[in-house]
């Protein structure tokens, strides 16, 4: 089985239990200052989650595209990516543990025909100090799968100093089995969602517990020791609570979050423990193979993984152009460094627009938006490479300049900003030479600079709470005056080509290729507040895609939406397709002001406003 057919298989299954397969979100989450990109498919859904009405209902699946830089530095294992599909499966409010831990162990077992002997289960301890109690319930609903089928199922605890105990399934603290985006309890934002979750684990066999020379050899094995034996494939997420100033409360509503990596599944099915030996790899690195000169297994898988999120990126519906800053800088950390472990492999040429052609062909299928986006993905890789080449050979001679000593982090400063240099690249090349790298303060002198330091776009993929606050649903509200103010004033040819909103103001991204006159932001300005002046009912209506676009809706029509979409309307002067939140009247929004208006990139203006 392919991870292509095991990606179609799990969507029909879910279709057949009545959930409406949605497409993916986009890459670039909308209305979530805390999260650079989509990192979880948990993440697009926070909403109904916490108990807004989903367009398609209550019962949902789909394949979300995800992206988590945090993972950067462990690509080359045998299951690290940065960019991954996971498989989901949602019940806002309607089934619960009693529905989802039988189906899975169907689809594992029947569907994927997975040896049900060979699959482990962890649940959750509990936590007394919170007041969240140990997850029993599940422990009896998987024992009743096993035991249907012959299989003796003792449950263990503590396997994490005891070992496995001929143990099937096992608890473990909120550390291994609770989920929310911002992780373990105590670090959950107020509002934020989360619960106890059930993971599945695949036993590749005692003797994948790896070489001589790992430091797990004498360690004790358990399932949750990462030694190499066993790799999670799935995590049913009970999300029934939400955090407060004092502890915890239910949600109105008890939801399944189920999250599978495909790229682990399909490791599964082929009984291969490194991702990068399946067909979802696969092609890419026989493509880097026929360029290169030398072999090296993690430079391959390197080039592999961080083109391949490149490519994702900048294919994107909303993709994002290479540059110092936000989401654009991590794409040009992702592509310098694939072109740099290019060159390692004796890959003398321009060769990432190559491997983006490969990745292409195999994924438009299911992400269409990659073949409409081709030319912008390969004229941006090919761009970024031909910059960092032009500067390449000059930041390795200064590299070697600096190199007697361990690395300073003013030096990896100026190796990044005068020499192109990603931090990766300067740790790269300081550990063939046996040096450290002073992050703290190349991070601190970043900020300075006004660029996205290493730590806070890793404390942004963390993500928390999709801000729903008060001064945020204003905002959002807001947005959409300022966009149909824009297309009054600057005309038919402006679309919303990104937004972000945060507590203190809006930020919306354009297409427009001049810059606004002082005249041209004073009408903007004045029609927004002539529509809060108006006090304009905000509303909305569950449509098809086909009849937005008959009423003339906004929307990012190239995106690919759901069957049915939420369209909002602010008295008659806006309509636009969106997942809110809003205000009820633009009465409530206060006095609308533009504080800055600037170029965010090629054709695309961007805004800055607040209300007062």
């Amino acid at each position: 089985m392919t991870g292509k057919e095991l990606r179609k298989k799990y969507l029909a299954f879910f279709k057949e239990r009545d959930h409406v397969i949605i497409p993916s979100a986009s890459l670039i989450p909308e209305n979530d200052p805390t999260v650079l990109f989509t990192g979880s498919g948990m993440q697009p859904m926070v909403p109904y989650l916490l108990g807004e009405q989903h367009p398609q209902g209550v019962r949902i699946t789909d394949s979300q595209k995800c992206f988590r830089a945090q993972d950067i530095e462990e690509v080359g294992d045998n299951r690290h990516t940065t960019f991954f599909e996971m498989l989901g499966n949602w019940s806002l409010g309607d089934y619960f543990k009693k529905q989802q831990i039988p189906w899975m162990f169907e689809f594992l077992t029947k569907e994927l025909q997975l040896d049900p002997q060979r699959i482990y289960i962890t649940v959750f301890r509990g936590k007394e100090e919170i007041g969240i109690p140990r997850d029993d319930v599940s422990v009896k609903l998987w024992q009743e799968q096993f035991t249907n089928i012959g299989i003796a199922a003792e449950v263990v605890d503590y396997a994490e100093t005891n070992g496995m105990q001929h143990g099937r399934i096992f608890y473990y603290d909120e550390t291994k089995n609770w989920w929310s985006r911002a992780g373990i309890p105590s670090n959950m934002p107020i509002g934020e969602p989360g619960g106890p979750d059930s993971e599945m684990f695949w036993d590749f066999g005692a003797a994948r517990k790896i070489h001589e020379n790992s430091s797990y050899k004498d360690q004790l094995c358990h399932v949750n020791c990462d030694c190499g034996r066993f790799m999670e494939i799935g995590n049913n997420v009970f999300m029934e609570y939400r955090k407060t100033a004092t502890g915890f409360e239910p949600l109105p509503q008890k939801n399944v979050d189920f999250g599978g990596g495909l790229e682990r599944m399909t490791a599964a099915v082929l009984d291969e423990p490194d991702v990068f030996k399946t067909d979802l790899f696969t092609p890419i690195i026989t493509k880097i193979k026929s360029l290169a000169t030398t072999e090296s297994e993690l430079s391959q898988r390197i080039i592999a993984d961080h083109l391949r999120a490149a490519t994702f990126i900048l294919g994107d519906p909303k993709g994002i152009a290479p540059s110092n800053l936000d989401q654009g800088y991590i794409v040009r950390r992702l592509v310098r460094r694939a072109v740099r472990h290019g060159k390692m492999v004796g890959i003398t040429k321009s060769f990432t627009f190559e491997i983006a052609e490969v990745i292409i062909k195999e994924f438009s299928d299911d992400y269409p938006e990659l073949h409409e986006n081709k030319d912008f993905i390969i004229e941006q890789l090919v761009q970024e490479e031909e910059k960092f080449n032009d500067t390449l050979e000059k930041g390795l001679r200064q590299f070697e300049k600096i190199a007697t000593q361990n690395i300073t982090g003013h030096d990896a400063f100026v190796l990044f900003t005068t020499y192109g240099l990603p931090i990766e690249i300067v740790k790269d090349l300081a550990a063939e030479k046996d040096l450290t790298v002073d992050e703290t303060a190349f991070e601190a002198e970043l900020k300075q600079h006004q660029a996205l330091s290493r730590t806070a776009s890793a404390g942004k993929f963390r993500g928390g709470l999709a801000d729903h606050s008060v001064a945020t649903t204003k905002l959002h509200t807001a947005t959409h005056l300022l966009l149909e103010a824009l297309r009054r004033v600057l005309g038919d040819q402006v679309y919303q080509k990104g937004s972000n909103i945060t507590q203190e103001r809006l930020r919306l991204d354009y297409s427009y290729p001049d810059k606004m006159t002082t005249e041209q932001k004073q009408q903007i300005e004045d029609i927004v507040n002539e529509q809060i002046k108006k006090g304009l009912a905000v509303s909305w209506q569950e449509m098809s895609v086909d009849e937005a676009k008959e009423q003339n809706a906004m929307g990012v029509f190239e995106h690919k939406y759901a069957e049915k979409v939420k369209v909002y309307s602010i008295g008659d002067f806006s309509k636009e397709i969106c997942g809110g939140p809003h205000v009820k009247n633009t009465a409530e929004l206060g006095h609308f002001k533009i504080q800055k208006e600037e170029a965010s990139s090629a054709g695309v203006r961007r805004i800055k406003a607040v209300l007062e």
